[in-house]
């Protein structure tokens, strides 16, 4: 039998990463719930780190949304709305690129600023940089698919991604085979997604699912200092 690295790549990894992530996770948060942290330098060219993070931290959760929605959202969905494939891979290259575009500025503001300060420097694990490059390499990955599917503008190549992506998550066999044969772009920009999953439980990026969304509902004000009668 030889190896079929499509196989493993995109039938196997998925499954992989994906039990890593949450596994890791949860094990992190029980055994190491102190390095559960951003490891903040928000005192530190702070102009900068408010551009940079609110352009990135913006930018990266319209991009998740939108492959969320895309690529999890069923066909017959669209179906029975009259959305077409070519409208709605038009909607996804224009909205995904600037919200792209967006997070690019930013994450290059926050690499500037760690790698330049020398007292950012200083205070940063070879992880906390690694970690930048791996997500400009994504996000330049994932502009770049945007050229290829100019190509295919009827939508019908974004259709195999979503065929495979809902085959992952329902647990359904030859998911691996609806991307076989796609540009070799794709390819790697899904892999290297899956391998950030894999050492997302190992670095700063947990604090993502710490993201105060219900901050802004609280009902009363944290008690910082009782006042002294």
């Amino acid at each position: 039998m030889t190896f079929d690295l499509n196989f493993f790549l995109f039938q196997i990894l998925p499954y992989i990463s994906l039990s890593i992530l949450l596994l890791g996770s949860i094990i992190r948060f029980d055994r190491d719930p102190y390095t559960w942290r951003t490891k903040s330098s928000q005192l530190l060219r702070k102009k900068q780190l408010m551009w940079g993070s609110n352009l990135f931290h913006i930018g990266i959760l319209v991009v998740l949304a939108g492959h969320a929605v895309g690529l999890l959202t069923p066909i017959v969905v669209f179906d029975t709305l009259r959305i077409s494939h070519g409208f709605k891979q038009i909607m996804a290259m224009s909205i995904g690129g600037l919200a792209g575009f967006m997070c690019l500025v930013g994450l290059l503001l926050l690499l500037h600023r760690r790698l330049f300060d020398p007292r950012i420097r200083a205070t940063s694990s070879f992880a906390d940089i690694a970690v930048l490059f791996l997500l400009l390499a994504q996000l330049l990955l994932g502009l770049w698919t945007i050229t290829i599917s100019m190509k295919h503008l009827d939508g019908y190549e974004m259709v195999k991604f979503m065929n495979w992506a809902q085959s992952i998550v329902t647990f359904k066999g030859g998911a691996s085979e609806y991307i076989r044969d796609v540009h070799l772009v794709f390819k790697l920009h899904l892999t290297l997604g899956m391998f950030i999953f894999l050492i997302f439980p190992f670095t700063r990026l947990v604090h993502a699912w710490s993201a105060p969304v219900f901050y802004v509902f609280r009902r009363q004000y944290q008690i910082v200092r009782r006042r002294e009668r």
